[in-house]
Order: C-alpha cells, then structure tokens, then sequence
C-alpha cells in the first residue's frame, strides 16, 4: 500500500495582501519552506512548488512593493497640493464635550490616566496627544 503525503498549502488572494514589502515576503517564504508548506497566489497564479514559482514570486513581490510606494507617493503628493489650496485640512477632531473635566480631574489625580482614556473613549495615544494640544 502507498500513502501520498499531503502538502499544507497557503493560498492568498495577492501577494500584496500577503506581505508589505519583499523583505517580508521572502521571510515569510522561508518560514513556510521550513514547515514544509506551499504558497499559491490566485491572482498572479504562482505556486512556490516550482522553482519558476518562486523566483516569480520574488519578481511580483518586488512589483507589489514598487506599486505600495508609488501609490503612497501620489496619496502625500495630493495631501499636500490639497492642503496648499486650503482644500485640505485633515480629519475634523471628535469633539468631547467633558474632555476638559476629564482632563482637570486627572491633572489633580482625582483619576488615573487608563481611567479618564476609558472615560472619554480614546486611545493612549489619541488622549495624550490632545491633553499636550489643549496645553498650549
């Protein structure tokens, strides 16, 4: 009687979906090779069973980061000249109508810090870097 081993296999819908960058990729590649489990992307049809697989993997996967950086590039590009027309001005602040109670109550250590972001619904970084702004 034969038995057949059965592979793992990950399938993604992109390789851009799967990784950031080709660095990642590759890492990520070289783990799942260790463990013995096979990589098949659905859109760029690749299977890293082949040795023509992988290497077309590391060409797509270098494809993918270029059009990452490229579409980051004219996403700032475009912040900027909206922002120099006065187009622009960012995401309009959630106002929180009991921030400066909040805020005073803490100053006096009537609450602690994980107390009044629970309380106004913020996160750490959100609270601290509004209490700076409200500083000024």
């Amino acid at each position: 009687m034969e038995f057949a081993a059965i592979a793992d296999t990950v399938i993604v819908e992109s390789i851009s979906r799967f990784a950031r960058n080709t660095r990642d990729l590759l890492e990520l590649m070289e783990q799942l090779q260790r463990k013995n489990v096979e990589f098949v992307s659905k859109k760029e049809a690749i299977d890293t069973s082949t040795p023509t697989g992988r290497f077309m993997l590391t060409v797509f996967g270098a494809v993918a980061e270029l059009e990452r950086e490229y579409i980051l590039q004219r996403q700032q590009e475009g912040i900027a000249i909206a922002k120099r027309n006065g187009i622009y001005k960012g995401r309009r602040p959630i106002e929180r109508p009991e921030f400066d109670e909040v805020v005073s109550r803490w100053g006096r250590k009537e609450l602690t810090a994980a107390e009044a972001m629970k309380r106004l619904n913020m996160t750490k970084s959100t609270s601290y870097r509004r209490a700076q702004t409200e500083k000024r």
